[in-house]
C-alpha cells in the first residue's frame, strides 16, 4: 500500500512533498495575501464576490506607483481595501467634474469606464501619503470610499 501512495523512492516523494509545503507555507504566509472583495468600487476591473491575490512583496525594493491597484489594511488584520493610487507623496490631487488632476493637469485614466461629476476641492499631500480611489466612478462619491492614506497602510500590489 505505502508503494501505491509513496511511489517507487519513497524518499524522494516525501523530499518533494515537505518542499511543496514548506513553499506554501512561505508563498501563502509572507508573500501573497488572498483578497475576496466585496462591493462594487473596483469595477470593471475587479468584481464582487471576486478572489484575488495581492502581492506583498511587490514593494519590499520599491514604492507604490500611480495606476497600481493596491490592497489597504484598514482595520485589523484581515480587512484590507482594493483601491487604485492616483496622486504620489507631496502632489497637489483635485477632482473636477469626475476627473482627477494632478499637479494641475488631468490624469488620463484607462481604468475608469464611466464619470460620475464628482468634485473634490485641491488639497497636497503629505510625505508618505498616498491618494486612492475605485475605478467605478460612476457610483456617487458619497457612496465610495477614497481618500488618502498612509504608505504604511498599503498592503501590496494586486497581481491581476
Amino acid at each position: 500500500m505505502t508503494h501505491f501512495i509513496l511511489g517507487r523512492n519513497p524518499r524522494l516523494t516525501l523530499i518533494r512533498a515537505s518542499a511543496l509545503i514548506v513553499s506554501a507555507i512561505v508563498l501563502f504566509g509572507f508573500v501573497l495575501l488572498p483578497v475576496r472583495l466585496h462591493g462594487i468600487s473596483m469595477l470593471p476591473t475587479y468584481n464582487d464576490g471576486g478572489l484575488n491575490f495581492a502581492n506583498r512583496a511587490a514593494y519590499w525594493w520599491r514604492e507604490p506607483a500611480r495606476g497600481d491597484a493596491v490592497a489597504i489594511r484598514m482595520a485589523g488584520e484581515h480587512v484590507v481595501y482594493v483601491k487604485r493610487i492616483v496622486g504620489l507623496p507631496r502632489e497637489r490631487i483635485a477632482i473636477i467634474a469626475g476627473v482627477v488632476l494632478v499637479n494641475d493637469e488631468p490624469l488620463v485614466e484607462p481604468a475608469v469606464v464611466y464619470r460620475a461629476p464628482w468634485n473634490v476641492p485641491a488639497f497636497t499631500l503629505g510625505d508618505g501619503e498616498y491618494f486612492l480611489i475605485g475605478d467605478n466612478r460612476a457610483m456617487a462619491a458619497q457612496n465610495h470610499d477614497f481618500g488618502t492614506t498612509t504608505r504604511a497602510r498599503v498592503v501590496g500590489k494586486m497581481l491581476f
